[in-house]
């Protein structure tokens, strides 16, 4: 993939796009993933159990866009958490905590006045491939150079 290319991300074991956007893109060694909610890609609704349920579920399935573009939550330097109840914040950490416990991403998380779905959280990711070698030059560095 050259450094300019958009490529979108299918993600089998993840929930379709319920909107006219894609699950994830790639550009470059970026992949920008769209809101997850606490969708089950097999029933399409929402797990039942509450924020802790929805917070788990919804990372599963941005785990899953993630592997389907090569990469991982490990990858991940930002993150955005929107809530539809701030005071829901210390449940979906303590759950966040498990999947992120190690070096975890930059992030932000916001109260909203709805999600999709009735949803109580929903977040979405900006990852960074680690693996992929310098494709804007010859030298197979890790350079930024834009030629």
């Amino acid at each position: 993939m050259g450094s300019n290319e958009k490529t979108t991300i299918l993600a089998e074991n993840a929930p379709k796009a319920i909107g006219p956007y894609s699950v994830g893109v790639q550009a470059g060694q970026f992949i920008f993933t769209s809101g997850q909610i606490g969708i089950d890609p097999q029933s399409g609704a929402i797990v039942a159990g509450g924020i802790e349920a929805e917070t788990r579920q919804a990372l599963v399935n941005l785990r899953s866009i993630l592997e389907a573009a090569g990469s991982s939550l490990d990858d991940v330097v930002k993150a955005t958490v929107f809530l539809q109840d701030i005071n829901d914040f210390n449940r979906m950490n303590g759950v966040y905590a498990e999947f992120f416990n190690e070096n975890p991403p930059a992030r932000s998380a916001f109260q909203v006045a709805a999600l999709p779905k009735g949803a109580m959280v929903e977040i979405e990711a900006i990852a960074v491939r680690q693996d992929m070698e310098c494709d804007c030059c010859d030298c197979e560095c890790d350079c930024d150079c834009k030629e």
